[in-house]
């Protein structure tokens, strides 16, 4: 007997129906199915991949080691505290692998070097704000370079005790305030330090010019207080102090300086005193910016030996009495393209210095200069130098001048007449050792690794 047929149909509750009966049939006959009965109809589809895990349930074992799940905790409790990010960056601080998120960068520290973790931060330009860098930057152990240039930043600088490696600190353009940083100091491998543009206030350190940094960027704080004599000691190459509140006058220890600093601005402070001599043995300057303080006396004749200096700055200040022609020599002699004595009181001129104004090279506008447009009137002058303070005229000059000669005579006798041969009068000489700057953005320098490891 043929068996009868079926119909057919799609409708879901005439399906269930099916499946029931066929069910109950089944277990009237001890469970026996008839193999030659295609599958139920209504059997249930594959199911679904698992889906991934959210951030609250990734585990170690997510991570490709430890040391990036440990990473990712501290980047996510640091981006619970963001409050803007206009740029969306954020939004790529996610998942198991931290080595991807924006402004995150991984390397392998020295000790481990089977272990990448996050090694350089980079939130320059991201404009984040976050009311502290603690429990972020003070978190992250092997932490080589961090730069984060132009954000909203506040508090303090956390303690950086426990980032062996940190050889690169950038917390310019921020709104950081307190003490100068004291936490920096014991960063034994920093080469690179930048606090432009924040409020920092009070001293800077004597200790801070002995760290080892090639840079170290002060500008437009507002520190006060005097320059401490330590400054001659700094390995640095370009120091700058601008635009903040210092007082006293510059310290002449500057000249045991003379074969590392490269480029050194003052400019815009409240320094004082008389010009002094040793500036003239920084061989290495290229920059010297003291424009716009109240320094005061004539300028030594140490200053032709700047052989490299282009540019120097010395306007809007209290300087009186003449520009040496031996310093305008430079610009023929040497490297010298701007020199510019502005605002200041000098009353002549070196002979060489005449053609350094026709060519641009020399400004002494608003100075006490018979003979020179644009000048100070003369009751303005006459009052300044009858009350100036009183600085020596230093005529000695510690190098040689081999362009030189008067009545047959080297104006320095001996071939190497050196600022070592030749110490200044007020001050004596130290050996400095030249240190090239690290290259850029090498996420590990060779380091001496921890005692012990």
């Amino acid at each position: 007997m043929s068996r009868p047929k079926i119909p057919i149909t799609t409708n879901p509750t005439l399906l269930l129906l099916l499946c029931f009966l066929v069910g109950e049939q089944a277990g009237k006959y001890g469970g026996i199915s008839n193999p030659s009965h295609p599958p139920c109809p209504c059997s249930q589809p594959p199911q679904p991949p698992a889906p991934a895990p959210s951030p609250a349930d990734l585990q170690p074992s997510d991570f490709p080691n430890l040391k990036q799940y440990e990473a990712y905790l501290v980047i996510q409790r640091f981006k619970k505290t963001i409050t803007c990010d206009p740029n969306n960056v954020t939004s790529s601080w996610t998942g198991p692998r931290p080595c991807s998120y924006r402004g995150f960068f991984c390397g392998t520290p020295p000790v481990l070097p089977a272990a990448p973790t996050i090694a350089s931060v980079d939130f320059n330009g991201f404009r984040l704000c976050a009311p502290t860098l603690s429990g972020f930057l003070d978190r992250l152990p092997d932490l080589a370079l961090f730069h984060a240039n132009s954000n909203n930043f506040s508090s303090t600088v956390p303690d950086l005790s426990s980032l062996p490696f940190l050889y690169e600190l950038d917390l310019s353009n921020n709104r950081l305030s307190g003490d100068f940083p004291a936490a920096v100091l014991p960063l034994s491998q920093l080469t690179f330090l930048d606090l432009r543009f924040n409020l920092f206030s009070g001293a800077v350190p004597p200790s801070a010019f002995f760290l080892p940094v090639g840079v170290l960027f002060l500008n437009n704080n507002l520190f006060q207080q005097s320059l401490p004599a330590s400054i001659g000691s700094s390995p640095v190459a370009f120091l700058t102090l601008a635009n903040n509140a210092f007082t006293g006058p510059i310290p002449r220890s500057i000249g045991n300086a003379s074969g590392t600093l490269v480029e050194v601005l003052f400019l815009n402070n409240r320094l004082s005193g008389c010009l002094p001599f040793e500036v003239g043995l920084l061989r290495a300057s290229t920059v010297f910016d003291a424009g716009f303080n109240q320094i005061t006396g004539p300028i030594p004749c140490s200053f032709a030996c700047l052989f490299k200096i282009e540019q120097l700055n010395l306007a809007g200040n209290l300087l009186y009495g003449t520009v040496p022609d031996v310093l305008c020599r430079l610009a023929q002699e040497g490297n010298l393209a701007n020199l510019s004595l502005s605002g200041n009181y000098f009353t002549w001129l070196g002979h060489s210095c005449w053609g350094l104004i026709k060519s641009g090279v020399l400004d002494v506008r608003q100075n006490c200069i018979l003979g020179v447009p644009e000048q100070r009137p003369a009751a303005e002058c006459a009052k300044f130098l009858l009350h100036c303070k009183f600085c020596p005229i230093l005529t000695h000059i510690p190098c040689k001048l081999p362009y030189w000669t008067w009545h047959g005579i080297k104006a320095v006798a001996g071939e190497n007449a050196t600022a070592a041969s030749h110490p200044s009068p007020h001050s004596t000489t130290t050996a400095t050792t030249n240190r090239s700057l690290a290259p850029s953005y090498r996420t590990y320098l060779t380091v001496d690794r921890p005692k012990g490891s």
